[in-house]
């Protein structure tokens, strides 16, 4: 279908807007663009009073105009609001007690997004805009986020995943007057279409297996009935969790994660060839053929300067065998998880940009916001997800076809 092109302003109005005034300043406070927006918002509200004594009991008619100062991007501009005589009328463009131009609040929270901190927005729009705002306001337009967040969490879900990576990743919060690490918990889950969506945000000081089984009932209440196959960065007691409630689930532990924490038994010199040496393990045609290379790299001369690595891959072994069942191409979704690498490291900017924050609540904004920021520039499944299809469904079966059809 044709984009549908926004409608084109004659010249000669142009012209005739133009006329007698300095193109330079239309974008000035007070300016051309604000004598726009006033005059348009102007004849919008008056058009709502229209349509709303146009279906209101006789007796109700127009009963002049109210003022108001709103705060725009680019200053504070004064509106005439009309009224009635029965004081019905509640505008929807500015609403009684709205003080910002729609638009305005988007404008924060974008900012917001980006890891600046409320005073930073402040500074940033009086250097911009000449606009004085207080950051209790910036902190009311974001806290607004957290109802979003609450109906988010609690939203239903897709009755089956073929797909979902679970990660973590660690944010400061000042709790009690101490500064604590606490780890911020994402589930993102893949469609059988190859779509991509985030199932939930948990923040929690204290991992273990309560917490995961929690977790897991959570998404089990919000509709998931199967996940086929489940990608955990390795964290004790998560597998457990993951089959009391989805007991038919493939649990894969994410490779990356693996090379990871091997690679923090290495000494920095050594890293390059470590990591070369280990990809000969994943990169094995079988999981019989992985595991003799695994076997080789323990008693070569690396396994032997390091032992605590092959120890490491030998006590993960069981959720590290199930990619060997996927082509290579496939298994590049699996190991490398590059939407989930890709996410966290937008998080992880954003998170340093603040250093740390002073509630739970402050962490959960800025991460839900950056979050929904990138779940809207996904726009296709990735090129390996046909090839992935078919080979899930033959290795799940029903279970695979269940999901397509949903």
């Amino acid at each position: 279908m044709a984009r549908r092109k926004a409608p084109r302003i004659p010249d000669a109005l142009l012209d005739q807007l133009l006329a007698g005034a300095d193109p330079k300043t239309a974008f000035d406070a007070n300016g051309l663009l604000d004598d726009l927006k006033k005059a348009l918002a102007e004849r919008a509200l008056n058009a709502e009073m229209d349509h709303h004594l146009a279906g209101d009991e006789a007796g109700n008619s127009r009963n002049g105009y109210g003022r108001k100062t709103v705060t725009t991007e680019t200053g504070r501009i004064e509106l005439e609001i009309p009224r009635d005589r029965q004081a019905s009328f509640d505008p929807q463009l500015i609403a009684k007690y709205q003080r910002r131009f729609p638009g305005f609040d988007d404008k924060i929270v974008s900012m917001y997004a980006r890891g600046m901190s409320a005073r930073e927005i402040v500074g940033h729009l009086r250097e911009l805009y000449g606009i004085e705002v207080s950051p209790d306001l910036i902190s009311a337009v974001t806290d607004a986020v957290l109802e979003e967040i609450a109906a988010w969490q609690a939203r239903p879900l897709e009755p089956v995943y073929p797909l979902v990576f679970f990660d973590a990743l660690r944010v400061k919060v000042r709790d009690e007057g101490i500064v604590r690490n606490k780890a911020v918990h994402i589930a993102l889950g893949v469609r059988a279409d190859g779509a991509k969506e985030i199932l939930g945000l948990w923040l929690e000081q204290n991992e273990g297996a309560k917490f995961w089984l929690r977790v897991m009932n959570e998404l089990r209440n919000r509709g998931v009935e199967d996940i086929l196959l489940a990608v955990v960065d390795g964290l004790k007691g998560f597998p457990d969790a993951i089959r009391a409630v989805f007991p038919e689930a493939m649990v894969q532990t994410c490779v990356v994660h693996l090379l990871r924490h091997s690679l923090d038994f290495v000494s920095y010199k050594d890293r390059k060839p470590v990591a070369a040496a280990l990809k000969m393990i994943y990169r094995a045609v079988d999981a019989q053929a992985g595991e003799a290379e695994l076997g080789a790299f323990e008693d070569g001369l690396w396994g032997r300067r390091y032992p605590a690595i092959a120890q490491s891959w030998r006590r993960a072994w069981t959720e590290v065998v199930p990619f060997y069942a996927f082509h290579f191409d496939v298994r590049r979704i699996l190991y490398t998880t590059n939407a989930i690498e890709a996410l966290n490291a937008k998080l992880r900017r954003a998170v340093r940009a603040r250093g740390h924050f002073p509630t739970d609540e402050a962490a959960m904004k800025l991460l839900f916001l950056v979050l929904n920021r990138s779940e809207k520039e996904w726009k296709m499944a990735p090129r390996e997800w046909v090839m992935a299809k078919a080979q899930f469904a033959v290795i799940f079966g029903e279970r695979f076809t269940r999901a397509m059809a949903a």
